[in-house]
């Protein structure tokens, strides 16, 4: 009983060792259980398009500033798309590395991880469609992934009235077909980017950093300093989906919405308190099921 007590965690709570609460929110499992979308995420964006490797296409913002701050660092510009993969599970494992807890894993636990993750993206996704109808909106679920800097895919541009009067039906409705299910990848690629890569910014690395600049330089106490940090993280994470920084410029990403950015708020603080309570990898995963759950929902039931 001593022993369950004195092992800390880097959550709010102290979970029974070895449990299943306590082994889903070490740093290794989140290693483990995020490997597979952060491959996903990579050969997604080339497989859309092959000029992935050279620009900033079909990315998630927070990638983009990781990616550019390692480029800063010194990473060359053709290892660049590859750096900011690297850091997260270099970060975990340093996580992992000072926590002192086991790097034992069990893959029995993805699904039950996964499930739980899914589980923990229903209430989000209540949320949004309760929002949307109050203010008589229902044509699409809000997403928490439309600040993906992305350019046209090549099926788009590629369409003029002129080839479009000399396709058949049948081929118009072929090609409609193939561009909807390239548009639904594509949705699928940035919500997982999204998943990841905003949760390292703006909970791993932002809320830490705050709760520093509170606690330990303004001499805060540390209730206060948690619910000032939950709150600005929480607020920056939903305006910068609505105001961007790229290249050294601030631009607008989509039109301002209180809608939109109450609902973006209220997710922030939800990951905050997912995050202090679950951890990264539980989190992460959250974040990207609610973004591939919204994007499939919005394809099959609110687009035309």
């Amino acid at each position: 009983m001593k022993d369950k007590y004195n092992y800390s965690t880097s959550q709010l709570f102290n979970f029974a060792r070895d449990s299943y609460l306590e082994r889903t929110s070490r740093p290794i499992y989140a290693i483990v259980f995020l490997l597979p979308f952060i491959v996903f995420y990579e050969l997604g964006t080339i497989l859309i398009n092959t000029n992935v490797l050279n620009q900033s296409q079909v990315r998630v913002v927070a990638f983009v500033w990781l990616q550019n701050f390692l480029e800063y660092l010194g990473f060359g510009s053709k290892l660049a798309w590859a750096a900011p993969p690297m850091a997260v599970v270099i970060i975990l494992t340093a996580l992992q590395l000072a926590s002192g807890k086991r790097w034992r894993f069990g893959f029995g636990d993805i699904w039950p991880m996964t499930v739980e993750c899914t589980l923990l993206a229903v209430p989000l996704i209540v949320l949004s469609l309760f929002l949307n109808s109050s203010v008589g909106r229902r044509d699409d679920i809000g997403q928490l992934n439309n600040s993906a800097v992305r350019i046209q895919s090549e099926a788009v541009s590629s369409c003029s009235v002129t080839a479009e009067d000399n396709l058949s039906n049948t081929e118009r409705y072929s090609d409609d077909r193939k561009l909807k299910s390239k548009s639904l990848l594509a949705d699928i690629v940035t919500g997982i980017g999204a998943g990841i890569y905003e949760e390292l910014i703006f909970r791993l690395i932002l809320i830490c950093a705050l709760m520093l600049l509170f606690q330990d330089v303004l001499r805060l106490n540390h209730k206060n300093s948690i619910i000032l940090s939950v709150l600005i993280s929480a607020a920056l994470f939903s305006a910068h989906h609505h105001i961007i920084f790229l290249n050294g410029q601030f631009g607008q990403a989509a039109a301002f919405n209180w809608t939109e950015f109450w609902f973006r708020t209220i997710a922030g603080v939800y990951f905050a308190v997912l995050f202090a309570i679950r951890g990264f990898g539980i989190t992460a995963g959250t974040h990207a099921l609610y973004d591939i759950i919204a994007t499939v929902i919005n394809a099959f039931f609110f687009q035309q």
